[in-house]
Formats: structure tokens, C-alpha cells, sequence
């Protein structure tokens, strides 16, 4: 096996402008956070995204001018309301939308997974959504009993970037034993074409050796593992830390306002020089053993 352990800027450094890439997580939940901060200090620009529910790193994307493009099931900050970036792009025209019902995107990023172009679904019957999206979702008819399907095009990308729990030097990324389960990480990764994932924290190989079936991302899919202890952060990491919701109610506010969250923007994503400062300027020491759950 290679060693694919890499720092954060070099990971972030693989990503160019222009590129389609897929988030993983889930609005506010084990969302890439610290790797979105990231491209955008280092100023990748024009980036199509593609996610389940999308959430806190889309919204700083849109916030810092760097989204073309999102591909969703639903944008927003859950229980924190708006995605004000998000909103004033797609008001503006500056990002463009196409939305999914969730079980037609999982079957986009299951084509994907499965190599194969798109997929049947019926959940899209009646909606009227294909008018609306002619180039990816198109009416077929079943070869074997005349049924009418959509086929929805698979959801392929240049990249894809997840934030895990913890792995190996190698890639192997291993789920805890007891986790929330309404995620779809797993094909999401699956699906791509050069996976990119940040964890919570670096173990020992013989550490995955000895719990072989808690691996769900295996090494030969990796391209960079990262370690990046509170990656998710203002959000949560199942089983690991809750959302910071004094952190996620300052950013709201500051979202509301271009003015604020440039303010924003300068203090916690400009305004550090890598993870480690932004964790020392977000989130006192204190703060870190409130959110633990550990």
C-alpha cells in the first residue's frame, strides 16, 4: 500500500478553478469545513458543486464568490436558518441550480458509483421537474414491461472531498461502531473519480487491521487522507463533537449581510494561515471540551 497522508493545503492544492466536486456530510453534520476554508484561501474560483443536502460549506463557497454551480437536494443551515450567500447568488445569477428529490440524487451518485451513465427512477413522475432539467433527467420506457421511468444522469465529478472519523496513513477510513446512519458518504465515495478525505484523526494501521470491517472507504479508492481534528467545525461530527451553535449563529448573521461576512470572512477563513490558527481563533479550549461528546 502507498502512504497517502498529506497536510491540508497540499491536499486542497490538488483541487483547480473550475472543477466539479462533490461535498459529502450533511447540511451541518461531518461537512468538509476546514477543506472549504481552505480553497478558498487559496483562491479556487468557479466551482460546480454537487452534494446530498448541502449546507455550511456551499454557503461559504457562494459568500467568498467561488460557486458556479450546485447540484442538491436542499441548501441551507438546518436548524440556523438561511443560507444567505447561497440565496443572494442564485437571486443574483451568479450560481447557477438544479435541484433532486433526495432519492433521485442517491441515484445519480449510485450510477456514478456503479459506472454506469444514469439510472431509473419513478420518484420524479408527475413533478414536472424534467421539463426543468431536459439535460439530466430524461422520460424513458422499460424495454422489458412499457412502464415509464426517468433516467437521472449519473452524478460524476472531478473531485470528491468527505470528512471522515478517523483512518490510516494509507486511506483506509473506518466508521465508529456507533454512528448516526442517515448519511450516503459511502457512495458518495464510491463514486468518484479522485477522493480526497479529511478525519478527525490519523490511526496506526494495525489499529484498522484489527476491526477490519469498520473500513467503509478502502484505501485503492483514496487519493489524500488528511488529519484534521474538528474538520467539521462550526458543525458536528457524529460522535465526536456537537455544532458550535454560538459559532453557527454568529455566521448566520454574517451571512445576512455581504459587508458581515466579508467581516467574517477575513477574521476565520483570510485572516488564518491554516487550520490550527483558525481553531485557536474560533473555538477557545474551553469551547473544544463543551462540544466533545467523546
Amino acid at each position: 500500500m502507498r502512504r497517502k497522508l498529506m497536510n491540508l493545503s497540499d491536499a486542497a492544492r490538488l483541487v483547480r478553478s473550475g472543477s466539479s466536486i462533490a461535498l459529502g456530510g450533511s447540511i451541518i453534520r461531518r461537512t468538509p469545513a476546514a477543506f472549504v476554508r481552505e480553497l478558498i484561501r487559496q483562491g479556487i474560483k468557479d466551482l460546480h458543486v454537487l452534494g446530498f443536502p448541502a449546507g455550511l460549506t456551499t454557503d461559504m463557497l457562494a459568500g467568498a464568490g467561488a460557486l458556479r454551480r450546485v447540484e442538491a437536494v436542499y441548501e441551507g443551515l438546518f436548524q440556523f436558518g438561511m443560507a444567505w450567500n447561497f440565496r443572494r447568488g442564485v437571486e443574483a445569477g451568479k450560481v447557477e441550480v438544479r435541484d433532486f428529490p433526495e432519492t433521485a440524487m442517491i441515484a445519480r451518485f449510485r450510477a456514478a458509483s456503479q459506472g454506469v451513465s444514469f439510472l431509473p427512477t419513478k420518484v420524479l413522475l408527475g413533478t414536472g421537474m424534467a421539463a426543468h432539467n431536459p439535460e439530466q433527467i430524461r422520460e424513458i420506457t422499460c424495454p422489458f414491461t412499457g412502464e415509464k421511468y426517468h433516467a437521472v444522469q449519473a452524478a460524476t465529478s472531478d473531485f470528491t472531498v468527505i470528512h471522515g472519523y478517523v483512518g490510516d496513513e494509507f486511506g483506509n477510513v473506518q466508521l465508529p461502531v456507533q454512528r448516526d446512519s442517515d448519511d450516503i458518504d459511502p457512495i458518495i465515495a464510491k463514486a468518484a473519480k479522485r477522493l480526497i478525505v479529511t478525519v478527525e484523526r490519523i490511526i496506526p494501521h494495525e489499529e484498522v487491521l484489527r476491526q477490519p470491517t469498520l473500513t467503509y472507504i478502502p484505501h485503492q479508492w483514496v487519493e489524500a487522507i488528511v488529519e484534521v481534528p474538528f474538520g467539521a467545525h462550526p458543525g458536528s461530527c457524529d460522535g465526536y463533537y456537537d455544532e458550535d451553535e454560538e459559532h453557527m449563529l454568529y455566521y448566520q448573521e454574517c451571512a445576512k449581510e455581504p459587508g458581515r461576512f466579508k467581516e467574517y470572512a477575513d477574521k476565520y477563513i483570510y485572516g488564518v494561515k491554516d487550520h490550527w490558527d483558525y481553531l485557536q481563533k474560533a473555538v477557545p479550549m474551553q469551547k473544544l471540551f463543551q462540544l466533545s461528546v467523546r
